[in-house]
């Protein structure tokens, strides 16, 4: 994994399409970053899907619709966020409400993630 399509600019540029998504609850456009064969790790996932571990594009949008669909809006705030170019990874510090995380996502060449894993806490 190179992470070619991805640089220092372009995960500042994904980070805030991210952040803007997530903030109007537009699933879609927040898959749409995703490879088709993605895989997505939460404790979050367990409760919905009965397994921490969301294998596939379609099936992370499910998740995510199930978790966060009822919802119109959020108001995440990006703390901060890292992009380590030899591995391709996005590192992504966010909170939301009283709700920290921290979120890692790995790259293809093409740019879109193609693994993604978060922790929370307070």
């Amino acid at each position: 994994m190179g992470g070619r399509a991805m640089d220092r600019a372009s995960a500042g540029r994904f980070v805030e399409a991210w952040c803007a998504n997530w903030c109007k609850v537009d699933i879609d456009a927040v898959v749409a970053h995703f490879a088709g064969n993605a895989e997505m790790r939460s404790p979050l996932a367990l409760k919905f899907t009965d397994s921490p571990v969301v294998a596939g594009a379609e099936n992370i949008r499910a998740y995510w619709q199930k978790a966060y669909g009822a919802i119109e809006s959020a108001d995440l705030k990006i703390l901060a966020w890292s992009w380590d170019d030899t591995i391709a990874r996005l590192t992504v510090w966010w909170q939301l409400g009283d709700t920290r995380a921290i979120e890692f996502m790995d790259f293809d060449d093409d740019g879109r993630v193609v693994r993604s894993e978060a922790f929370y806490g307070k």
